[in-house]
């Protein structure tokens, strides 16, 4: 019996959490390029955004805010990420703390998710990480 091998067809799973928000900009561009990266590589992307994450996920943010000044806005590499492929969750418990209402999200988000889904996705993922 053979191990599987990277890029032989075997469609990988890969969570990333994003705590990180507007207090911590220079934390903000990067899960998203290798969100975009591993997507383009034929991983299932899911970005779930939790605690001061969900606030990147409030119409207006985003666009306001760069990882270094002069460079793209992080809702640039937001949408790099969304257009490889990559799904955004938001943690629904997580809204109430930022006065986020669910009509004050952009578009770019797929589905407002509780804790519990979180779980579980990532129980089933192939990778979990942190920002």
């Amino acid at each position: 019996m053979s191990e599987s091998q990277p890029g032989d067809g075997d469609e990988k799973s890969v969570i990333i959490v994003m705590t990180s928000g507007p207090s911590t900009p220079q934390r903000c561009a990067t899960p998203f390029f290798m969100g975009a990266l591993l997507a383009s590589m034929d991983a299932r992307v899911t970005i779930f955004f939790t605690m001061e994450g969900v606030r990147l996920c409030e119409r207006g943010v985003a666009e306001k805010l760069t990882a270094l000044e002069g460079g793209k806005t992080i809702i640039e590499f937001m949408r790099d990420a969304k257009n490889a492929g990559a799904k955004f969750h938001l943690c629904r418990p997580a809204l109430p703390g930022y006065e986020i209402e669910e009509p004050d999200l952009i578009t770019e988000v797929d589905e407002v998710s509780s804790g519990g889904v979180l779980a579980d996705m990532i129980l089933s993922s192939d990778k979990v990480l942190f920002f």
